[in-house]
């Protein structure tokens, strides 16, 4: 890729974090001259990929002339998964939905199809989608697991012999594909888009099946040397005995994950606990199981609003601890529990009055996000567009020609 086309990559990059931007906007944020600015701008007008779209709002002067990307130009693939359900969905330029999301089980322990399924379904959505493989620009994915985003690798998944998990893809699609961590693109969605943005310290906690984090540390997304930062979820906090997933006993997740809370709630159930989510319950699908859960707990059902209160105070412990070693101005409950909404807050800020020094808590607020269960899609698109304009050496550049001059 050109300079030309680097120096255009970086600007519709902008354009996609924020909407709509001045020249001198721009500029500043791409750290080029005014004149390079305005003939990267006359180039992609001329080339159909960006539009006046107005004049910004008087301040007492000359107002400036405000830009957007063209609709219809580019798409993303965004790619969701956590240890069970896999979601794919073709999103445009501005985290819309071009397509319904593609929802589907794909359990990646112990399977060693996950990578053949996931390439066959992202074709599919491609081409169910009727949008022009070209106006795709790449493929963002998000996954559970200890991720080497440099790589392209994820050592907790089987992956093809030979190859690393997005040489793979990339092959499979014709395409850029790019993987991170699901908590860490949680959190990269909360910070362009969400709770977090314009924030400098941040801790998103991913409630799922585990217990994720992403950090934002000094107004930067944090994923330490290897990658693996945020193992959140693997904090030794209980003498239970009970085996996790990591090999290890007592982790975080044991006691506060959403797969605990379904458990917990099926044996009350079978108990004969009086609860609204009646003798069907559990469904034997986990994702069903604990949207009732939820559901019945935002609808005041005592016995799951016990369960939910049990899981937050324990995810409040860990909280505490992130709190003393980090201290943030904001943590974000986020991710597919966030669909629980405040039911959280309280039990979670329970834990932080008993366990946290009031002088290092006092500045800190937790908040719900808005984003919640689309947060991971989000972030996954986020993360093609702020890659699009690196070279990639094993990867095939799907901007068009006419940008590499």
């Amino acid at each position: 890729m050109g300079k030309k086309g680097y120096y255009k990559g970086l600007v519709l990059r902008e354009f996609y974090f924020s909407d709509t931007l001045s020249c001198a906007d721009i500029s500043e944020r791409i750290g080029k001259s005014l004149p390079l600015t305005m003939k990267i701008l006359n180039e992609l007008i001329a080339e159909g990929y960006v539009r006046e779209s107005g004049f910004a709002p008087s301040s007492g002067g000359r107002r400036p002339v405000m830009y957007s990307i063209v609709p219809d130009t580019i798409y993303i693939l965004s790619v969701a998964m956590d240890q069970l359900v896999t979601r794919i969905t073709l999103m445009d330029i501005h985290n819309e939905h071009v397509t319904e999301i593609e929802r589907f089980e794909l359990p990646l322990f112990n399977n060693p199809d996950v990578v053949k399924v996931l390439a066959e379904k992202m074709n599919e959505v491609i081409e169910k989608s009727g949008v022009a493989r070209r106006k795709v620009i790449g493929a963002g994915i998000g996954m559970p697991g200890f991720i080497d985003f440099n790589k392209g690798i994820n050592y907790s998944y089987a992956i093809p012999d030979g190859q690393t998990l997005t040489e793979y893809l990339s092959e499979k699609l014709d395409m850029p594909v790019y993987l991170d961590n699901d908590s860490s693109l949680i959190a990269l969605a909360e910070f362009r888009f969400g709770a977090a943005r314009h924030k400098r310290n941040a801790m998103v906690i991913n409630i799922g099946w585990g217990i994720g984090l992403g950090m934002v540390i000094n107004g930067e997304l944090f994923r330490g040397h290897d990658g693996f930062a945020g193992e959140f979820s693997h904090m030794p906090m209980f003498n239970n005995n009970k085996l996790c997933e990591c090999g290890k006993t007592g982790c975080l997740e044991t006691e506060a994950s959403l797969l605990v809370v379904v458990e917990k709630a099926a044996e009350g159930v079978k108990q004969g606990r009086l609860s609204n989510l009646g003798p069907q319950f559990p469904s034997g699908h986990f994702e069903q199981d604990c949207e009732a859960v939820i559901r019945a707990a935002t609808m005041g059902d005592q016995f799951a609003i016990e369960l939910l209160s049990e899981a937050g105070y324990n995810i409040g412990r860990g909280v505490a601890i992130l709190i003393h070693l980090v201290n943030p101005e904001l943590v974000i409950l986020s991710g597919r529990g966030a669909l629980a909404g405040r039911v959280w807050q309280a039990p979670i800020q329970q834990a932080l009055n008993k366990h946290c020094i009031p002088r290092l808590a006092a500045n800190t607020t937790v908040e719900i996000s808005t984003l919640g269960y689309q947060a991971e899609l989000i972030g996954s698109a986020a993360l093609v567009m702020e890659n699009m304009v690196k070279e990639r050496k094993k990867q095939a550049s799907r901007l068009p020609e006419k940008w590499s001059a």
